[in-house]
């Protein structure tokens, strides 16, 4: 006569399936789970500093300028372009700005609404920014433009990864 705390046929078996089901479901959907959640735990390719203009040619007026970086996403490499608005501050410190609207992600001009021609303007949904980057209350932005990390050497101006303010 079969005991309480004895196991059946039956159970065994079930157990059994059970356990080896489930090995093979993890063995079949790890793979997968690696695979969805491997980027974000990679660390972010970092930037090199590129030359982006000689520092003579920076004025106190924002100018635009275009520099290409080498990209690279997953095993395929290019150039990507890339633009900061560059100017020189009241005590001449140089300060490259990025381009990219902290709204949407349009493009900012300079001095691009005759209503407000001191000012960095989003045509997108009339976002605006002070010379030096801060949004302005009241327009749709929320957060400042970013911040190119900067380096000058030998006259040039380098710039890396654009960062938060």
């Amino acid at each position: 006569m079969a005991k309480k705390d004895d196991v059946s046929r039956r159970q065994f078996l079930n157990y059994t399936l059970t356990g080896v089901g489930g090995f093979m479901a993890a063995g079949m959907l790890l793979p997968m789970v690696r695979f969805a959640i491997d980027p974000i735990m990679k660390e972010g390719a970092k930037q090199d500093m590129v030359p982006v203009v000689e520092v003579s040619k920076v004025t106190e007026k924002p100018q635009r300028f275009t520099f290409e970086i080498e990209q690279k996403d997953g095993w395929y490499e290019s150039k990507v372009t890339q633009a900061a608005w560059v100017y020189k501050d009241k005590n001449g410190d140089i300060v490259a700005l990025s381009p990219i609207c902290k709204h949407l992600g349009c493009t900012v001009d300079w001095a691009a609404s005759p209503a407000h021609p001191n000012q960095f303007y989003c045509p997108c949904h009339g976002g605006r920014y002070e010379k030096d980057g801060t949004n302005i209350k009241g327009t749709p932005p929320l957060a400042p433009l970013d911040v190119y990390k900067k380096e000058v050497k030998d006259g040039k101006l380098y710039l890396g990864q654009a960062v938060p303010q």
